[in-house]
């Protein structure tokens, strides 16, 4: 796959480039979660893939010039996601996906908390650090794109 001629920055670059493609496509099915929120096998789970995906990225070179390629080019596709999820609707929806509405008017949706991979034990604990004591006191609450849950109380 790899033509033997090319300079081993350029496939540096290139293979850091597909192994960030990929983690975004994969991590981006697995659903939403913030960092605070990873369960302990969440957080295996990335370290474990960045261990796994290093050597698809650096090709064997394990010089100094060669992990500043592959972070360059990592942080340059990362805003080059940035730029393109802002300007564009569509790209955003792709990439970042849509919030979730998880309960409105105190009715929970049980169909979207699965969509969600979240359990009834993590939306109480986001109930109750929004003060909210049960599903019935909720307007709405909301799994933002970030893996936020935004709880709005009903009023009493």
């Amino acid at each position: 796959m790899w033509n033997p001629g090319r300079l081993v920055l350029e496939q540096i670059v290139v293979r850091s480039a597909v192994v960030y493609l990929f983690l975004l496509v994969v991590l981006r099915l697995m659903g939403k979660r913030q960092i605070g929120q990873l369960a302990p096998f969440d957080l295996v789970l990335i370290l474990v893939l960045s261990n796994a995906v290093q050597n698809a990225m650096n090709g064997g070179d394990n010089s100094v010039l060669g992990g500043l390629t592959a972070a360059s080019t990592l942080f340059v596709l990362n805003s080059a996601v940035a730029v393109v999820t802002a300007r564009s609707k569509k790209a955003e929806a792709l990439i970042e996906g849509h919030p979730l509405v998880l309960i409105h008017n105190g009715k929970l949706y049980d169909e979207m908390l699965k969509r969600a991979n979240m359990t009834r034990h993590e939306l109480n604990a986001a109930l109750r650090q929004a003060g909210c004591g049960c599903v019935d006191d909720v307007q709405y609450a909301v799994l933002e794109n970030n893996g936020a849950i935004s709880v709005v109380p009903r009023d009493r």
